[in-house]
């Protein structure tokens, strides 16, 4: 049986660390540590972790390798991006939260995972993303908080 591939954002590593957050959060990690599911991991999540304290960046850096697919960011997630953009789904502000759904979409994620409420994981949102992807000749993709998925 094919395992689930679920692309997760910054939040979720750094809800780890946040009381409010931390059991979603550290049960979804295990997931992904025992092999259940596959880390989708991007080199924007990698760039945006770099600034991050070392116990936040070394979470993806612990997960057993076999449990990791990394992508990358290229031309086409960047059009995906900007067409996100153009349509109004987020602002110039939020471009990388943008990113991250058109690299998670590109890429055939089956899930994103986020605590963002404001620019991801929000319904309103979601219908935006969802939108454009059909416009784009994409497939939807579902997006869920991690309470959702555990």
């Amino acid at each position: 049986m094919r395992k689930l591939r679920v692309y997760v954002d910054t939040s979720v590593m750094g809800g780890c660390f946040d009381p409010e957050f931390s059991a979603a959060s550290k049960a979804l990690m295990e997931m992904i540590r025992t092999g259940e599911v596959v880390l989708i991991a991007s080199d924007l999540l990698a760039i945006e972790l770099s600034g991050a304290p070392p116990n936040i960046r070394d979470l993806v850096a612990g997960l057993p390798k076999a449990n990791v697919e990394t992508v990358s960011m290229n031309e086409e997630t960047e059009r995906l991006r900007d067409a996100y953009l153009r349509s109004g789904v987020v602002g110039q502000a939020s471009a990388s939260d943008a990113h991250h759904i058109a690299i998670a979409t590109v890429h055939h994620a089956d899930m994103i995972v986020s605590w963002n409420f404001k620019h991801i994981v929000h319904h309103d949102k979601i219908r935006g993303y969802n939108a454009v992807n059909l416009m784009e000749n994409y497939h939807p993709i579902a997006i869920h908080s991690p309470p959702e998925v555990i």
